[in-house]
C-alpha cells in the first residue's frame, strides 16, 4: 500500500524520498521539528507537574529535568537556524562568481485523514452515503499529500495553486461556523519548528500561500544568474514571492503562528524585494560596464539603491520581536551586502570621478545635472560644476570615495568573518576580497604621498531610478477555476454547507390524462412550484418549493429545466420514481424560469404563464377560478397551439399562477468570482 501511495504522489509532487540536497534539507527539517514538538510536550508536562507538586525532593528532580529539556530545545532551536542557513543547496550549479540569495524553507505539515470526517458530514448533511464518495477524497488527500514536497518548478507552483484553489470550495461543502470540522490541521514553524494545530481552515490557506511563496523563492535561487534568461527568471520569481507573501499579510492577519505574523511577512517581502533588486543590478552589469563618465554614474546610483534595500532589511531583522527568531546569517547577509553594494557605488563614482575629465566635446550640462542627481549635498563651497571642470577637486573627491569602498568592503569582510556559517560560503568571501583588493589598488594609483592635504568626507550617494525599482507582483495562478471534486453533491450555490437540507424523499408520479400537475422552475437544480393540490403527484407527497434531485436511477441534481423535462416526457401511464429534497428553514426560493409538461401526443412544450391582469375585477379584487392542470392540456389545444415548441434552452422569466417568485436566500453570495 505504501509503495502504491509513493507512486501517486510521485505522479505530482516530487519523490519525498529522492536523495537531492533540497530533500535531504527538508527531510532534516521535518525531523527537527518533531523533536521540538516531543520536547515541547516535556517541557509542558514537567512544568504542570511542577505547579501541581509541593514536595521539595520532586521538584528538585523535576527542576532538573526541566532545564536538561529547554537546553534540548536550544540545541534543536540553533539546529533548525543552521538548515535555514544552508543556502548552498539551492544556489544554481552554473553560479561561481554571485553572491548566494536566501530562499525560504517550506512549512512542514502532518498528513490529514479527510475520510472520516467528510463521509460523516455527507451522510449527515447530504444524506447521502459518503462511501460513495471515497474517490472523491482519496483524490483530495493524494494532491494534499503531493504538495507536501512540490517540485521546484512551474508544474510544483501549479500544484500548491490547484490545491490552494480547492479550499476554498472544500469549505464551502463541509465547513459550517457553528459546528466543528472534527479535522486538524497541523502546521510547524519554518522558524521556530514550533507546530500550530487548529481546525480552522485559514491555517491551511495562508500555509499553502507561505509555502508559494517559498517555492517561488527557491526557483529564483535556481535560476542561472549568468544569463539574461536566468536573471529575468530570479527577477520576476523573487517578485512574485514578495507579492504573495503581501496578500498573505493583508488577507490572514489572526494565524498565531510567528512566521505568518505581519511583521515578520513584511520582512519577508522587503527581502524578497531586495533580492530581486540585486538580480536588476546583476542583469545591468552582465554585458559589461561601459568606462564612461555617465554609464559609471548609472551604475553607481543603482549599487547604491541596492544598499540602501539592504540596509532597511538589515534594519527591520534587527527589531523586536523579529529579531529573536530570525537565522543570524540572514542578518549577517544582509549587512555584508549593504557593505558590499555601497563600496561598489563609491568605486564606480570615483573611477567616473578619477578616469574622466570633461573635454570640449563633452555636454557639460548633461554631466552636471547626471551628477548634482547622484549627491544629495556635496562638501561645503563646492558644486557638480566645479568637479567637472576642476581636475583636482575631482581628484580629491575620487580619493574620498575609493577610501569609503575600502572600509565598507573590510567592515563586509569583519561581518563575514563572525558568522560561522557564512565563512562556509567561499565564494562570498572571493568576490569581497576581489573587491577590496580592487579598491586598494584603485586609491594607490591616485595617492600622492607627498601629499598632506586633510581627508575629506565623501558625500553620500543617492538614487532616484524608478524604472529601476522592484516591485510585488501577485501571481495569475493565485486564483484560477478548478475543478470542484464534489461536484456529485450538487451545484455548490444550492447543496453547500450552509443550506440546511432536509433527507431525500422518494415519491410515485403517475401522470392522468397525460398530465403531472406541477411547474419546473430553475437550473440547475430544478424546483417545483405551481402545484395543483388534487393532482397524482401532491397526493404521493410532492409539495411546491420540492427541489428533484432524481428521476428514477439518474441524478439530476446538475441538469437543468429542459434536461430534466426530458427524463419526464416518456413517462408512461406506469409511472415514474422522483426523489426530492427541501429547503429545512421552509424558505423555499422560486426560480425565474419555467417549463410545464404538457400531455400532448408526443410533443411536450415550454409553456410560458404569465399574470392574467384581467382576471383581477377593479371594483371586487376577485380573482378568477383558474383551470385545472388536468384539463389545461385538453381544453385549450387550440388555444395554446401557438406557444407549443421543442424543448428550448431559453424559458419566460413570468410568473406562472399570479403567485411572486422569492430569491433563493443566500444565493447572492455564491458568485464564481467567490467561490474560486
Amino acid at each position: 500500500i505504501a509503495s502504491n501511495l509513493c507512486v501517486r504522489c510521485a505522479l505530482q509532487g516530487c519523490n519525498p524520498f529522492a536523495q537531492t540536497g533540497r530533500s535531504k534539507l527538508q527531510n532534516q527539517r521535518a525531523g527537527v521539528n518533531q523533536q521540538i514538538i516531543k520536547q515541547m510536550r516535556m517541557r509542558a508536562g514537567a512544568e504542570n507537574l511542577l505547579k501541581a507538586t509541593n514536595n521539595n525532593k520532586v521538584r528538585e528532580m523535576v527542576g532538573l529535568e526541566l532545564s536538561y529539556v529547554n537546553s534540548n530545545l536550544q540545541l534543536l532551536m540553533e539546529e533548525l537556524e543552521a538548515l535555514n542557513s544552508s543556502v548552498d543547496v539551492y544556489q544554481s550549479p552554473q553560479e561561481m562568481s554571485n553572491i548566494p540569495l536566501i530562499p525560504l524553507g517550506l512549512k512542514e505539515t502532518k498528513e490529514v485523514d479527510f475520510s472520516v470526517a467528510f463521509k460523516d458530514f455527507i451522510l449527515e448533511h447530504y444524506s447521502e452515503d459518503g462511501n460513495d464518495y471515497e474517490d472523491e477524497i482519496a483524490d483530495l488527500m493524494d494532491l494534499r499529500q503531493a504538495c507536501r514536497t512540490p517540485a521546484r518548478s512551474e508544474a510544483g507552483m501549479e500544484l500548491l495553486a490547484k490545491y490552494y484553489n480547492t479550499l476554498p470550495l472544500m469549505e464551502s461543502r463541509f465547513f459550517t461556523p457553528n459546528r466543528q470540522s472534527g479535522l486538524f490541521f497541523t502546521w510547524y514553524d519554518s522558524f521556530t519548528g514550533v507546530p500550530l494545530c487548529q481546525q480552522n481552515i485559514s491555517l491551511e490557506k495562508a500555509s499553502v500561500l507561505f509555502n508559494m511563496a517559498a517555492l517561488f523563492t527557491q526557483i529564483g535561487t535556481r535560476s542561472n544568474r549568468q544569463t539574461l534568461t536566468g536573471l529575468d527568471q530570479a527577477v520576476t520569481s523573487f517578485q512574485k514571492a514578495a507579492g504573495v507573501l503581501n496578500h498573505l499579510r493583508d488577507t490572514f492577519t489572526h494565524i498565531p503562528s510567528y512566521d505568518l505574523s505581519p511583521a515578520m511577512l513584511a520582512m519577508l517581502s522587503s527581502m524578497m524585494l531586495a533580492q530581486a533588486q540585486e538580480c536588476l543590478f546583476e542583469r545591468s552589469v552582465l554585458p559589461g560596464i561601459r568606462n564612461h563618465f555617465l554609464s559609471l554614474l548609472r551604475m553607481a546610483q543603482e549599487a547604491a539603491k541596492v544598499s540602501d534595500i539592504y540596509d532597511q532589511v538589515h534594519q527591520s531583522m534587527v527589531q523586536t520581536p523579529i529579531k529573536d527568531n530570525v537565522p543570524l546569517f540572514w542578518s549577517s547577509m544582509c549587512q555584508v551586502k549593504t557593505n558590499h553594494y555601497r563600496s561598489l557605488a563609491h568605486y564606480f563614482l570615483a573611477t567616473a570621478l578619477l578616469d574622466h575629465q570633461l573635454g570640449p566635446n563633452d555636454d557639460e550640462d548633461q554631466q552636471e545635472k547626471t551628477l548634482s542627481q547622484v549627491y544629495d549635498s556635496l562638501p561645503e563651497g563646492r558644486s557638480p560644476l566645479d568637479l567637472l571642470k576642476k581636475r583636482e577637486e575631482r581628484r580629491l573627491i575620487g580619493k574620498a570615495h575609493l577610501r569609503r569602498a575600502v572600509m565598507s568592503h573590510e567592515e563586509a569582510l569583519r561581518v563575514h568573518g563572525l558568522c560561522r556559517h557564512l565563512k562556509k560560503l567561499d565564494v562570498l568571501e572571493e568576490i569581497l576580497q576581489a573587491s577590496l583588493e580592487r579598491s586598494k589598488d584603485k586609491f594607490s594609483a591616485n595617492d600622492n604621498k607627498d601629499e598632506f592635504t586633510d581627508y575629506m568626507e565623501a558625500p553620500d550617494i543617492i538614487c532616484e531610478l524608478p524604472s529601476l525599482s522592484a516591485h510585488p507582483e501577485l501571481p495569475s495562478n493565485t486564483k484560477v477555476k478548478v475543478k470542484d471534486f464534489f461536484q456529485r453533491l450538487g451545484p455548490l450555490s444550492f447543496f453547500n454547507a450552509k443550506q440546511r437540507w432536509t433527507a431525500p424523499r422518494s415519491l410515485r408520479l403517475v401522470p392522468k390524462d397525460g398530465e403531472l400537475g406541477f411547474t419546473l422552475k430553475g437550473e440547475p437544480p430544478v424546483q417545483v412550484v405551481s402545484l395543483n393540490p388534487s393532482c397524482a403527484a401532491a397526493v404521493n407527497g410532492l409539495k411546491e418549493g420540492d427541489y428533484i434531485v432524481a428521476v428514477g436511477d439518474i441524478d439530476c441534481k446538475g441538469m437543468s429545466v429542459s434536461q430534466v423535462i426530458g427524463l419526464l416526457k416518456d413517462v408512461g401511464e406506469e409511472g415514474v420514481d422522483l426523489r426530492v429534497v427541501s429547503l429545512m428553514d421552509g424558505n423555499a426560493s422560486m426560480h425565474t424560469k419555467s417549463a410545464t409538461y404538457c400531455g400532448l401526443p408526443k410533443t411536450y412544450s415550454m409553456i410560458c404563464l404569465a399574470y392574467d391582469q384581467e382576471d383581477k375585477s377593479a371594483k371586487g379584487g376577485k380573482v378568477t377560478k383558474k383551470p385545472s392542470f388536468l384539463s389545461w392540456g385538453l381544453k385549450n389545444r387550440l388555444k395554446s397551439a401557438s406557444t407549443l415548441s421543442l424543448p428550448s434552452a431559453e424559458y419566460s422569466s413570468t410568473l406562472p399562477w399570479n403567485k411572486t417568485c422569492t430569491t433563493f436566500p443566500g444565493s447572492s453570495s455564491f458568485n464564481d468570482s467567490s467561490l474560486y
